[in-house]
């Protein structure tokens, strides 16, 4: 079994703890959903989010989801580089798999798909919250 990461990004529409905490747990959901993976599977999960969310911190999320108690969760801030994607939530998310690196599917939701268009083809989420096309692999 060899340790891997997992890419996901997403943006929200405001600041406010809501919209951030349900953006990142469809995000988590979604990249375990894809990969196939438990909590028991997580290694740890690194949250950054842009500077301009402060009203919560995303991984609170993700405590209050059951099996996630004993998965280390760090929580720290974008650098502030001019001109970068607003409102952004990322996740790396480090888990113990069988996968190949090209088995791994990274996710990109909402304007984050702009961060990885090589990962991503016109990402939605279908009104389960579940995604509706399958991401594409570079060339």
């Amino acid at each position: 079994m060899k340790v891997r990461g997992i890419r996901g990004a997403t943006t929200v529409e405001k600041n406010e703890a809501e919209s951030i905490l349900s953006a990142t747990e469809e995000l988590l959901r979604e990249m375990i959903r894809r990969n196939q993976a438990t909590p028991e599977d997580i290694a740890c999960v690194f949250f950054t989010v842009t500077t301009d969310l402060n009203a919560t911190f995303p991984a609170q999320a993700i405590r209050s989801m059951p099996g996630w108690e004993m998965v280390p969760l760090l929580c720290a801030n974008e650098i502030p580089v001019p001109g970068s994607l607003p409102r952004c939530i990322r996740l790396l998310m480090l888990i113990n798999t069988n996968r190949d690196q090209e088995e791994i599917e990274h996710v990109y939701l909402r304007d984050a798909q702009s961060l990885r268009p090589d990962l991503t083809k016109n990402e939605s989420l279908t009104p389960d919250g579940f995604s509706d096309t399958v991401m594409s692999k570079p060339s």
